[in-house]
């Protein structure tokens, strides 16, 4: 080989790369770049709803709180006696008189503590929205909440009606006439019950929304 060609060759090799192939090795860059940038996009809008639902599971927790506190403490505190009785005799009504509301008071204050204990889980949700083993956590425990709520509703409404009502087929005469404040409160914390109970039951769908795949 002569010089002059020897020359050529290493003016060839090292000859600056065209505008043609910068372009083709951009779109080549881009085209294994684009699939990467999408995933990562995927990802930040999948968690941005998700940390949505989390924030508004948080403030839903919250609302629950207020509706189980309230609800067991106002069947708690429900007793009323009546202004007519005798040292011998009286007419009082208070809610450990019957298993019922008892049965009522235990179950949403348990409903009330298992809330504020679950505060923390709901905030780490909100930080990290893509967590799966917390939110399932969350999901068993409100689904137990649940049954709970409205078992313990379920069975305080029914002596709440016969309070209303009465039944005559028994002899059960209603009392509401003469107990009226007792009544109100007691009618009240059901209706709070049932509140808390279909927040549960919301938070369980959400929380299931959350653990769905996209």
């Amino acid at each position: 080989m002569t010089n002059g060609d020897e020359s050529a060759t290493k003016a060839d090799v090292e000859a600056p790369p065209t505008t043609e192939s910068r372009r083709k090795a951009a779109l080549g860059t881009a085209a294994v770049a684009a699939p990467a940038a999408a995933v990562v996009a995927s990802k930040k809008m999948r968690g941005g709803w998700k940390r949505g639902l989390a924030i508004f599971d948080f403030i839903l927790r919250l609302a629950a709180i207020a509706a189980t506190l309230a609800a067991a403490t106002a069947m708690g505190t429900s007793d009323e006696t009546l202004p007519f009785f005798t040292q011998f005799l009286q007419f009082q009504a208070s809610y450990d008189d019957l298993p019922a509301f008892t049965f009522f008071v235990v179950g949403n204050a348990i409903a009330s503590g298992y809330l504020v204990l679950s505060l923390p889980f709901s905030i780490v949700g909100i930080v990290r929205p893509t967590i799966v083993g917390v939110r399932f956590l969350l999901l068993i425990l409100d689904t137990v909440m649940i049954a709970l709520t409205t078992a313990s509703a379920a069975s305080a409404a029914a002596i709440v009606y016969l309070a209303h009502n009465g039944n005559p087929s028994a002899n059960w005469i209603a009392i509401c006439q003469q107990f009226n404040d007792f009544c109100q409160r007691i009618s009240g914390a059901v209706v709070a019950s049932f509140i808390a109970a279909v927040i549960f039951m919301v938070l369980v769908v959400m929380s299931a929304m959350m653990l769905r795949k996209p």
